[in-house]
């Protein structure tokens, strides 16, 4: 099956060199672009696709506005952020808004490829170094309480549920937890399944996120 992906970059000379390497592979295929968010969001209202690569910092609408209001539709995308900035809050922002994942412009072309398919697959284990580090820098400045909102989503959390959102904001994968904890991978699966249903959470990313906020890591 083709992944298809769509392009958002103000600069038209950038969304031309990663048309030129996502058409390259057999099993991608480049379905549109747009040279800024609002355009984006109109687009993608008309356009079927599996993938986005969105920049963040865009005239008229941003990428983190624009993360949001298409991250919250039924079926919507698998949105990647990118940003030459390696710690932006522009790109945390738009993680909390719904983004499978954080890249930096100057990526390898093979470690852009890989993020297409591994988000697409929704294997949305948080291992690239930047997206950690990124995490990392914001849970040091934020409070160190988390608000009454945020910890309510642990509330309905098991003893386990709880030591598994930890690993996985560690950025443990299925196949690490259930090494740490002597069970099956299935079991692992299971839990993190439980837990997207119990804190709201869209995907794995934001549970990695809500650890974060909550403080099981990063502290």
């Amino acid at each position: 099956m083709t992944i298809r992906v769509f392009l958002v970059d103000d600069q038209e000379l950038v969304r031309a060199g990663f048309r030129m390497l996502i058409d390259s592979q057999p099993d991608l295929s480049v379905v549109g672009e747009a040279g800024d968010g609002q355009e984006a969001v109109a687009a993608l209202g008309r356009i079927e696709a599996d993938v986005v690569l969105m920049d963040v910092r865009m005239p008229r609408m941003d990428g983190v506005e624009a993360t949001g209001l298409i991250a919250g539709r039924q079926g919507a995308p698998r949105v990647i952020v990118l940003t030459t900035f390696d710690l932006d809050e522009y790109a945390f922002a738009a993680i909390r808004a719904g983004a499978a994942a954080f890249l930096l412009k100057d990526a390898r072309p093979e470690d852009l490829l890989t993020a297409i398919r591994t988000v697409h697959a929704g294997d949305s284990v948080v291992a690239p170094s930047t997206t950690r580090r990124l995490l990392e820098h914001f849970a040091a400045s934020a409070p160190a309480t988390a608000g009454p909102a945020i910890e309510g989503r642990l509330e309905a959390l098991t003893e386990r549920e709880r030591e598994v959102l930890t690993l996985v904001g560690r950025g443990l994968s299925n196949t690490e937890i259930a090494e740490a904890f002597v069970v099956a991978e299935a079991t692992v699966k299971t839990h993190v399944g439980r837990l997207l249903a119990k804190t709201g959470s869209r995907d794995r990313v934001q549970l990695v996120v809500l650890a974060y906020e909550t403080g099981l890591v990063g502290r």
